[in-house]
């Protein structure tokens, strides 16, 4: 007979590739992972996954098997979670990914309230720069800054985001202030590496306008992109959430080229094909909430 948390289990471990990580997701041990998953397997009749010291691997029947098993895992969930829900109650787990800056200077305070008033939400909130993969690594909705290129998640906007061209005093008085996109050519810039391209873009007259200045520094950082251009190594161009208080204090400086940088957003998104549940819904109406529209972090002051 087939067990609930076996299936959770293989899933689980289908999903982190590894035995340990999705005992660390699950909140249990190596040990009652294994033996949910051999349980499962001696109850089909099936080996579903190759295990060797190296990797894990999906059999061929544990492949034809994921995808009704991840079916059943995510509708067993959030049925529990809808019968609390009914009874006026937020409950059950969240696993969220973010932006590392935006997530400790934002959105963790933003969270801290909203997760005191529903103590029955266990969120897993992961803070990665990288691109997470929202559906093959297990997640109920990632946050992120900029344009959600990927067609296979359904994107709602939390916020709007202003981004401003900064550099250092001490860099300007070296090399010049930029008074046109075209001076923007010839100095050095600090960019944003997971974008995989040393460029700026604006949103001119005619459409998008794409600047390429020379590469000083690239890091996929937002925090370390803020020091490293008040450390004077180059020109960059930040969120206001983050350079905000440097401008302010005189540290980085605004520098205006008579046009605007593209639009970008402050995005909660999650897989397509996946009914999001009424407590997602609620962060995501808290969220909006919390950062207002405009942004506090664009009203202080």
């Amino acid at each position: 007979m087939l067990k609930i948390d076996g299936i959770t289990a293989f899933v689980a471990v289908a999903e982190a590739g590894s035995i340990s990580e999705a005992a660390r997701r699950l909140r249990l041990s190596k040990s009652v992972v294994s033996e949910r998953l051999s349980e499962m397997e001696k109850a089909l009749g099936a080996t579903l996954l190759h295990r060797t010291t190296r990797k894990l691997t999906l059999t061929e029947d544990g492949a034809a098997f994921l995808e009704r098993a991840t079916r059943i895992a995510h509708e067993v969930r959030e049925a529990a979670a809808d019968l609390a829900e009914r009874r006026g109650t937020l409950t059950g787990p969240l696993r969220i990914a973010a932006p590392v800056t935006f997530g400790r200077k934002h959105l963790g305070p933003a969270l801290y309230p909203f997760l005191a008033d529903h103590p029955g939400i266990e969120l897993t909130l992961d803070l990665d720069d990288r691109r997470v993969d929202a559906a093959s690594e297990g997640y109920d909705a990632i946050i992120r800054h900029g344009l959600i290129a990927d067609s296979r998640l359904v994107a709602w906007t939390l916020a709007r985001s202003r981004r401003l061209l900064v550099a250092a005093p001490d860099y300007l008085s070296r090399y010049g202030r930029p008074a046109s996109l075209a001076d923007l050519e010839n100095h050095r810039g600090i960019f944003y590496a997971n974008r995989g391209v040393a460029d700026w873009r604006f949103q001119g007259p005619d459409g998008a306008v794409i600047i390429r200045g020379k590469l000083a520094f690239g890091v996929n950082n937002g925090d370390v992109m803020h020091d490293a251009a008040i450390a004077g190594l180059g020109i960059a161009l930040l969120p206001t959430f983050i350079a905000g208080p440097a401008i302010k204090e005189g540290r980085l400086v605004e520098i205006d080229v008579g046009c605007r940088p593209e639009a970008e957003f402050i995005f909660m998104a999650h897989p397509e094909g996946r009914n999001p549940s009424a407590k997602l819904r609620a962060i995501a109406d808290h969220l909006r909430k919390a950062f207002g529209d405009p942004p506090y972090w664009d009203r202080e002051g």
